[in-house]
């Protein structure tokens, strides 16, 4: 397909994150005398940021007014940003497959909606600083995924087209990420959510080891 470029999602994608998201998560929770959740129920918690992270957990654990969101909020953005690289480490697979997407000359971009500065910390702690041609996380007054906004800025940054590109994510939200900017959209299998979420978001191949994704560059 000749690809330019590999826009990819970070948590469940990249980087096997949730034992960080469930420890920030249940110390916030148990602040308010909740929790502790599981990981499966994390792994549906998360994908469309912290604030709804947050509000899941609430509502889960039974303030459905979600009466506590202001202090939780705060209170998990300080432990997360302590804590975003508690037990965080790449996929089997992953490393292997960003180096030989860069020695083909196929840039590589990471899109999340985790907050902008943890999104940087992990990816320069697993990568190395400058190892990534794009970083994109949840900035203050942009709109997160689904929102296409973030492939488009990752464009402008790599001077690409939507045609040059594919989008790899693990959700329902990553898949109509990729559709709602017009890029061809591919399912991670090994990521926190089911074949099914993932083919019913629209993706246009689903790959159940990173390695595959070269099928499609």
């Amino acid at each position: 397909m000749m690809k330019k470029a590999v826009i990819f999602d970070l948590d469940g994608t990249l980087s096997d994150s949730i034992h960080s998201i469930k420890y920030s998560g249940d110390r916030t929770m148990e602040a308010f005398g909740y929790g502790p959740f599981t990981e499966e129920q994390y792994k549906y918690f998360v994908g469309d940021g912290a604030a709804n992270l947050v509000k899941r957990a609430l509502a889960a654990a039974g303030d459905t007014q979600l009466s506590h969101f202001d202090e939780a909020y705060a209170l998990y953005r300080e432990i997360f940003r302590e804590n975003c690289m508690y037990q965080v480490r790449p996929y089997d697979g992953i490393p292997e497959l960003l180096a030989t997407l860069k020695a083909q000359k196929v840039k590589i971009a990471v899109l999340s909606n985790k907050p902008h500065a943890e999104t940087v910390n992990v990816i320069e702690t697993l990568y190395g600083n400058g190892y990534f041609d794009g970083i994109e996380g949840q900035k203050e007054g942009m709109a997160i995924k689904p929102s296409p906004e973030g492939v488009f800025r990752i464009l402008e940054q790599l001077g690409l087209g939507v045609e040059d590109i594919v989008y790899l994510g693990d959700t329902a939200t990553d898949m109509e990420t990729g559709k709602r900017a017009g890029a061809f959209t591919v399912g991670a299998l090994w990521g926190f959510r089911e074949r099914e979420e993932l083919e019913a978001g629209g993706a246009d191949a689903l790959i159940e080891y990173p390695l595959e994704l070269l099928r499609y560059t």
